[in-house]
C-alpha cells in the first residue's frame, strides 16, 4: 500500500521557505514568554494522575483548563508513559517541505510551538496593523492546561526528498494489512505524525490551529481523527464504547527495567541507527466499532468474546480488574475460552512476555456515515521496542478472533515516536538530521 495514496500533497507552495523561516522567529519569541507564562498559568494545579501504567483512572481538574503543565525537555517525549490525557487530536502529516532545510525549519518550528504552547504564557504584541500573534481561542494568556505534544516520523519520511534513505531504521516500515482489516489508503501512513493531549477540547484545538498556522507551507494534513478518554465509570480504568474497561494489563510505565525491554530504543536494539536512542515505535489503528451490531449481542456472549465481566472489568476467572487470568488452571478454556481478546492478545507465557505493549486507547465519534450508521469506535495507539517482535506478534493472534466481527479497522500507521527534546538548544529530529 502506497504511504501517499493516489494524491501527491508535496507540490511546493508559494515562498514557502521564507515562510518557514518567518515562522521560526516567530516561534522562538513565543517560546521566549512561554516560560515566564508557564511560571503564572501553573498555580492552579491538581492532584496528578497516576502514572503505573496500570491504574490510570483520572483525576479530573476541578476547573475547565486547570491542569499543570506537562515539562517539555527530557530524554523521552512525555506522551509516551504519560497516561492519557481527557482529549486528543490524532494528526498525520504529508512533508510539503523543499529539500533538507526546508525540512529542518520545519522541525525548528514545529519544536518551539510545542514548547510554547505545552508551557503556556502570553503571546507576543504584533504591530497595530499586523494579524494577531494567537487565535484567542484561550483567551489573552495561552493556558496549558497539561497539553502534550507527541510527535512521530513515518517511513515514506525516508525517501529521496531530504537525503534520509540511510537514516531509515530497519524496523520502520509500511503499516501491514492483515486478514481482517480494511484499510483506505487515504487514513493510513505518512511523514508526519502528530498527537495533541490535553484536558478539554479548545486547548487541542487551540494547538492545532497553532501549529497549522505556523507550520504552513512544509507540512499538510493527511487524515485526522478527534478522540477522547471517559471517566471511570463507575471507578477504575476508562471504558471504551463497546462497555469494556480498556488498558487494564499494560506494563508498569514506573518499573525502568521493563520500559527499556518494551518501549524504548536502546542502543542495543538501534539497528545500528543511534539517532533513535530514547524514541519508540509508535502504532496507531483507527478501529471503527459497528456498534448497531455489538449492542444486539448478549452481555455473556460480548463477555466471553472479550475475556472479561463487562461491569467490574475483571477476568471471568477473577475477582476485579487487576486480578491476573489464570490460564494454566483452564487449559481447555471452560472459563475464558481460548479464543478471548485478552487470551490471544497476552497468553501471559514466558515465550509472550517481550511481545507485549503499552496502549493507549482513546475513543472517537465521528456522526454518521453516508448510509446513516453511527461511526465510532477506537483510537487504538501503542508503544514498543520493534513492532514486528510486539504488535504485529499480538495481531498475528488475534486474526478471526470472534471480536472480528464487530469491528473494522480502517486507517493508522507505524511511526517512530523521536527521542526527546532536551534543552533549548535541542528541536525535534536534530540528530536524525545531523
Amino acid at each position: 500500500m502506497s504511504e501517499h495514496g493516489g494524491t501527491d500533497a508535496r507540490s511546493p507552495g508559494p515562498a514557502r521557505r521564507s515562510f518557514l523561516r518567518g515562522a521560526l522567529g516567530a516561534g522562538m519569541a513565543g517560546a521566549s514568554v512561554g516560560a515566564v507564562g508557564g511560571a503564572a498559568v501553573s498555580r492552579a494545579v491538581i492532584a496528578p494522575s497516576s502514572v503505573d501504567g496500570t491504574r490510570q483512572a483520572m483525576s479530573p481538574a476541578t476547573e475547565v483548563g486547570t491542569l499543570p503543565p506537562v515539562p517539555f525537555h527530557g530524554q523521552h517525549q512525555a506522551g509516551i508513559l504519560s497516561p492519557p490525557q481527557r482529549q486528543t487530536i490524532m494528526l498525520s502529516f504529508d512533508v510539503t517541505a523543499d529539500g533538507r532545510g526546508e525540512l529542518t525549519d520545519l522541525l525548528r518550528v514545529l519544536t518551539d510551538r510545542a514548547r510554547f504552547l505545552s508551557a503556556g504564557g502570553t503571546p507576543p504584541p504584533v504591530g497595530i496593523s499586523a494579524p494577531p500573534s494567537d487565535s484567542g481561542v484561550l483567551g489573552p494568556v495561552v493556558v496549558p492546561d497539561g497539553l502534550i505534544i507527541t510527535v512521530g516520523v513515518g517511513a515514506s519520511l525516508f525517501d529521496d526528498r531530504f537525503g534520509l534513505a540511510a537514516r531509515r531504521p530497519a524496523g520502520l516500515t509500511a503499516m501491514d494489512m492483515f486478514p481482517n482489516d480494511e484499510l483506505d489508503s487515504a487514513q493510513c501512513g505518512g511523514d508526519l505524525s502528530l498527537q495533541l493531549s490535553a484536558g478539554s477540547p479548545d486547548t487541542v484545538l487551540h494547538a492545532l490551529r497553532d501549529i497549522a498556522r505556523h507550520t504552513r507551507g512544509g507540512m499538510q494534513v493527511r487524515w485526522r481523527v478527534d478522540g477522547f478518554v471517559s471517566p471511570p465509570r463507575p471507578t477504575g480504568t476508562p471504558r471504551n464504547l463497546q462497555g469494556f474497561m480498556d488498558g487494564i494489563a499494560n506494563p508498569a510505565v514506573t518499573d525502568a527495567a521493563q520500559m527499556d525491554s518494551l518501549v524504548w530504543i536502546t542502543p542495543a536494539v538501534s539497528d545500528g541507527q543511534q539517532w533513535t536512542v530514547g524514541g519508540s515505535y509508535l502504532v496507531v489503528r483507527l478501529i471503527r466499532m459497528l456498534v448497531e451490531f455489538w449492542d444486539r449481542v448478549s452481555v455473556i456472549e460480548q463477555e466471553n468474546m472479550i475475556g472479561r465481566r463487562r461491569a467490574s472489568g475483571a477476568p471471568l476467572d477473577g475477582n476485579d480488574e487487576f486480578s491476573i487470568p489464570d490460564y494454566a488452571a483452564d487449559p481447555n478454556g471452560f472459563i475464558i475460552p481460548l479464543t478471548a481478546h485478552i487470551r490471544l492478545a497476552n497468553p501471559r507465557t514466558p515465550q509472550t512476555e517481550l511481545s507485549r505493549i503499552l496502549r493507549r486507547g482513546y475513543n472517537y465519534d465521528r456522526g454518521v456515515d453516508a448510509v446513516g450508521d453511527l461511526d465510532m469506535g477506537l483510537i487504538f495507539t501503542c508503544y514498543q521496542q520493534d513492532i514486528q517482535r510486539q504488535f504485529v506478534a499480538v495481531q498475528k493472534r488475534l486474526i478471526n478472533e470472534p471480536l472480528t466481527d464487530y469491528i473494522l479497522p480502517f486507517g493508522g500507521g507505524y511511526f517512530l515516536a523521536l527521542p526527546g527534546v532536551t534543552d533549548t538548544r535541542d528541536y525535534y529530529g536534530r540528530a536524525m538530521l545531523a
